[in-house]
């Protein structure tokens, strides 16, 4: 995020503060008026470009976790086609050797005619064990540079095919990166057109929508009595924990910045246990679970699209990166629609649909 957005950022939520402290109950506008449809709206215009930058932010994540595991594998080839050259150039120098043993006239009789004409026929079957074993490591060698020579150019060919990959995925990143920086300066300039007093109403308008949707989440009886979490979920949870007030940034894993999936995958990886980048594959991949047998350490996973994740605590809190210009926070569970939640340490590792009260 650039600087500039920060201070903005910064600056309206100041601004937005003394405001809502300095503005009556009364100024607040009805339910339903036309001051309250435009805080509405604009509301709805600026969760929709955040909504698409962390879209495009989780899609810019798969494909940069698909660009490390490429580069891996580009050096993995590299190493063994190395390896394979090195063999294929010792094969070369030994099928050398046997090709100048041939052109300088060291084929002998062969064995039979060697056996008949000896005066001494055990030294000539003996003799003829030796010329045997030496037939037999000429068609080694042979057959070893035959081998060497497909599997080198075998191993090359993937390597070249790898590298292909490579600079595939590497473009299309930029591309991905290039759409991720489009969607913030379209937060920036929306952010950029409002008066201290819409940035105040639209905070405020938020709060309330966001606790709305929390008691209803509440008294729909979604929730259970929370459970105890396993030693691991109580570990991710601590490290979640430590690192509220961290600011958001979009590709973040940390340590100083986070994004929504990079501070739950870093929780979880902390705590023992590796899971996908991606808020997307957290939700493809990961055991799901009804919201009513949530237990901290659990995540929670939010829009159709799966593009927000945040952690679960307990007591029907999250703890999440929400998005550009804000910090790690505690927040209410219904901070945003809820598509399910996902186990990071469910015994049963196989995934399928939604459980049924998963949705919320």
């Amino acid at each position: 995020m650039s600087g500039r957005l920060l201070r903005l950022v910064c600056t309206a939520t100041v601004a937005a503060h003394a405001v809502l402290a300095a503005v009556p109950a009364a100024a607040v506008p009805e339910p339903g008026g036309t001051e309250e449809r435009s805080v509405a709206q604009l509301l709805t215009d600026l969760q929709r470009l955040y909504r698409e930058t962390e879209k495009a932010t989780e899609t810019y994540n798969a494909t940069e976790e698909q660009l490390k595991k490429q580069r891996a594998e580009v050096r993995r080839l590299d190493t063994q086609l190395a390896r394979a050259r090195i063999a294929l150039h010792d094969s070369r120098g030994a099928a050398g050797r046997l090709a100048r043993q041939q052109y300088q006239g060291r084929s002998e009789l062969s064995p039979y005619l060697r056996l008949l004409l000896a005066r001494d026929p055990q030294h000539a079957l003996e003799q003829g064990h030796v010329i045997g074993q030496l037939a037999r490591e000429r068609a080694k060698t042979v057959k070893d540079l035959a081998v060497h020579e497909k599997k080198a150019d075998e191993l090359a060919r993937k390597a070249r095919a790898a590298l292909d990959r490579q600079l595939a995925l590497a473009e299309r990143r930029k591309k991905e990166r290039d759409a991720v920086r489009k969607r913030l300066d379209e937060v920036e300039k929306l952010l950029a057109s409002l008066t201290a007093g819409q940035l105040a109403a639209l905070a405020d308008f938020e709060d309330k929508g966001i606790a709305k949707a929390q008691q209803q989440l509440v008294s729909s009886g979604a929730l259970g009595d929370d459970a105890k979490p396993s030693s691991r979920g109580g570990r991710a949870v601590r490290y979640a924990m430590r690192q509220v007030g961290k600011p958001y940034e979009w590709g973040a894993e940390g340590p100083k910045r986070y994004d929504c999936s990079g501070l739950t995958s870093r929780a979880w990886a902390h705590a023992g246990t590796t899971i996908p980048r991606t808020s997307q594959e957290q939700w493809a991949r990961l055991p799901r679970i009804p919201l009513r047998e949530l237990r901290p350490g659990d995540l929670v996973i939010y829009f159709p699209e799966a593009t927000h994740v945040a952690m679960y605590l307990g007591e029907g809190k999250v703890v999440h990166a929400p998005r550009t210009g804000e910090k790690i926070k505690v927040a209410p569970l219904a901070n945003n629609p809820i598509l399910g939640a996902v186990r990071p340490d469910q015994s049963n590792q196989g995934h399928g649909k939604p459980p049924k009260g998963a949705r919320g």
